[in-house]
């Protein structure tokens, strides 16, 4: 269980740094479109929907790694004031639950996603791109993220990790 703890945390990281990527890739293409309307006068066709799946895509995808470094809003009020013992509880429930959440939406997505690669659905816009590649970051992110998940269960369950990432002796 250790190699899927560490292949699953490394994925995270790999899902981090492309979301990252895709994150500047749409930065990048923002600016490509400022300066082809304003300098060189020319309509945009597909920048405005390539940045829009673009950063929907990095948030997706990119969940797993924000997971993997408690960098989502976390209050820590409770945990703060709860027995190491009762921390443990509060993080398997809390991550029971959410993994509940992420693996119905991943279930969900995959039928969602398959609709529209096989009937390959267009985007109504002059681009008419294909809706099945932008959709994909919804069941890869989400699974990614259940994966993610199972990890932290497992090494809160374990002893592994710290829940909430709080030592023992962290208390108000």
């Amino acid at each position: 269980m250790d190699r899927f703890v560490s292949l699953v945390r490394w994925l995270s990281r790999i899902s981090g740094v492309f979301a990252i990527l895709l994150i500047l890739l749409s930065i990048i293409i923002v600016c490509q479109m400022i300066f082809q309307r304003a300098v060189l006068g020319q309509s945009t066709i597909w920048q405005t929907e390539f940045v829009i799946f673009a950063l929907i895509a990095a948030t997706f995808i990119g969940a797993p790694y924000i997971l993997l470094t408690r960098g989502h809003v976390n209050v820590d009020l409770i945990p703060l004031l709860a027995s190491q013992r009762a921390r443990v509880v509060l993080a398997l429930v809390a991550s029971g639950l959410a993994l509940t959440f992420c693996a119905a939406l991943f279930w969900s997505s995959i039928f969602w996603w398959h609709e529209t690669y096989a009937t390959d659905r267009l985007t109504s816009s002059m681009w008419r791109a294909r809706l099945w590649i932008p959709y994909l970051s919804v069941p890869v992110g989400t699974g990614l993220l259940c994966l993610q998940y199972i990890a932290d269960i497992w090494a809160v369950a374990t002893g592994r990790d710290m829940p909430f990432g709080l030592k023992p002796e962290d208390r108000l």
